[in-house]
């Protein structure tokens, strides 16, 4: 049975060539990967994977939630549409991680400091952060367009560097 489905699905697809093999792999990316942070996947020769370094979590309290999107307006910051999700106890200061993506293209990161960890979002307490470090403020409540966020990872590791937000 497996077998049939598989040359029917070839079948379905010969007629597309190459663009439509590239579009089919691109759209067959696994959403919601809860992964650890294993930086050897960020070590040289590794990738295509980002190195996070997120400067300033304010306290050692709550979690730090750190998640890739593809770049683009139909998945940055849409609900089960990130592809990789690190969540792990917040350290004061700095922290580093390590997200593999798929394959090179763009993406979004986007860093959320849970600061009592009750897996609610508390505005006066919690803090946040976005690649690029685009300005956050009261009125668009911390989602700002994916144009802002955007950026290109390519076969290797990309390294970034995010800025917490807090009120």
């Amino acid at each position: 049975m497996a077998k049939t489905s598989a040359v029917l699905a070839s079948l379905a697809l010969a007629p597309l060539g190459a663009a439509g093999w590239a579009q089919a792999a691109e759209s067959a990316v696994d959403y919601r990967q809860e992964i650890t942070n294993d930086m050897r996947k960020c070590a040289p020769g590794g990738g295509p994977a980002v190195r996070v370094t997120v400067h300033g979590v304010k306290a050692a309290e709550g979690l730090v939630r750190v998640q890739s999107y593809r770049g683009t307006k139909a998945e940055w910051l849409e609900k089960g549409k990130w592809i990789n999700r690190i969540e792990t106890p917040a350290r004061a200061g700095t922290m580093t991680f390590c997200l593999p993506v798929p394959q090179a293209g763009t993406y979004g990161i986007a860093v959320r400091h849970d600061a009592n960890g009750n897996g609610k979002t508390d505005i006066s307490k919690d803090g946040g952060g976005m690649s690029n470090n685009p300005s956050i403020n009261i009125f668009n409540l911390g989602k700002p367009s994916y144009r802002k966020t955007a950026f290109e990872v390519g076969p290797g590791v990309t390294s970034i560097t995010i800025n917490m937000k807090y009120l």
